[in-house]
């Protein structure tokens, strides 16, 4: 099939967005399919530079990562870039020429903005949402142009794996959803073999508002890792946080050792460096994805696992659809995160392989995508 996909590199110009996309590319394309990247800004391209830490409408920069981030894939000429008025990557008319042929054109995180005629022209149309809750609760409380963006997909994919259970909070708006996993391609992240000493995580403080839905509010990490800080001080394991959107010495004087996401995940090459040479994955979730209890689990948590780094992540439902226990880990409290340190570092190489076998059981792209390729599709 011929599969034209949607996503944010561009617009992010970070190397964990870039592998977020690039797990269904590749993935897609060693399944026998024919991928091509879109990435579609509306009206305007508004992309932040972090090396001048400057904002730009140009197309050039974004266009240049676009690039940067697939060339060494073989998806050097399988992408377009554009806005209203402008494009780079694939001249624009061949791209026109490709959407009537396309069985699928798939969203990624976003919804397009701006319908143009020819998003039409393809056999199906899907969405994926990867921030379950916050997505649902945006078109609850009437966030027009978001569900109008989702409405236009005959498919609607999420991450929340507990969506439609009796204590998921996720309001019932905007499908009907069907379930989809985060991918990983093992063949780009393969066991890490390395000596590692620091539990790890790469963190964006806040990434959007808190957002309110019946009277409850649900945040961003500003409101659940709080609760953490004085983890480093009770153990002596090690913590390293690549992180975003908080001074580091809010972290350091609690203990924890911080380096800038923005340098960590500058290119999908760092990114996956920074991933393999840890020890082990510490994650506290959006408090959002925590009190709905939708079942989330990161596209960042499968990169870990599949590189034979066990996760340790405060608990969203996973046990629901998830092995836990052995590389996955999951606490409700500061106690029970120390606990699960200690488990994984006392049979850390029994963790390791148990981290891998999750990823290649329930995480491979062999495994998710022909049932979202299925999915979509009928």
């Amino acid at each position: 099939m011929l599969l034209i996909f949607a996503g944010t590199i561009g617009r992010s110009g970070l190397g964990g967005q870039a592998w977020a996309t690039l797990q269904y590319l590749l993935g897609l394309r060693a399944l026998g399919h024919e991928v091509v990247y879109l990435e579609d800004c509306g009206k305007s391209s508004w992309v932040y530079i972090w090396e001048k830490e400057d904002w730009t409408h140009e197309l050039d920069y974004p266009a240049a990562y676009v690039h940067a981030c697939l060339e060494p894939f073989g998806l050097g000429d399988r992408w377009i870039y554009r806005d209203n008025y402008r494009s780079l990557g694939m001249p624009l008319e061949q791209f026109t020429e490709l959407c009537p042929r396309a069985d699928l054109l798939v969203m990624r995180a976003v919804p397009f903005w701006n319908w143009r005629k020819e998003y039409e022209l393809p056999r199906r149309r899907a969405f994926i949402d990867v921030d379950p809750g916050f997505t649902q609760i945006a078109i609850a409380n009437g966030d027009a142009g978001l569900a109008e963006g989702i409405a236009r997909a005959e498919r609607r994919f999420t991450y929340a794996q507990r969506y439609g259970a009796a204590d998921c909070a996720i309001p019932d708006e905007g499908g009907p959803w069907l379930k989809t996993r985060p991918p990983v391609f093992l063949p780009e992240w393969p066991v890490a073999n390395l000596t590692a000493t620091h539990f790890t995580s790469v963190m964006r403080w806040q990434g959007f508002k808190e957002v309110t839905h019946r009277g409850v509010s649900y945040g961003q990490r500003d409101k659940e890792f709080p609760r953490y800080f004085d983890l480093p001080k009770r153990t002596a394991q090690k913590f390293l946080i690549a992180q975003m959107g908080i001074k580091p010495e809010e972290l350091t004087r609690h203990g924890w050792e911080v380096a800038p996401g923005e340098v960590v995940s500058r290119t999908p090459t760092s990114y996956r460096e920074f991933i393999q040479q840890s020890r082990a994955e510490f994650s506290v979730p959006k408090n959002g994805y925590v009190a709905t209890r939708g079942g989330w689990f990161s596209d960042r948590s499968v990169c870990y696992l599949a590189s034979g780094r066990p996760v340790v992540i405060e608990d969203t439902g996973l046990a629901d659809w998830l092995p836990v226990g052995e590389g996955l880990l999951t606490f409700n409290d500061p106690e029970s995160a120390l606990r699960c340190v200690e488990q994984v570092n006392a049979d850390y190489v029994r963790h390791r392989a148990a981290a891998r076998r999750l990823a290649e059981k329930h995480f491979a792209t062999d495994k998710v995508l022909p049932a979202l390729l299925e999915a979509a599709m009928n």
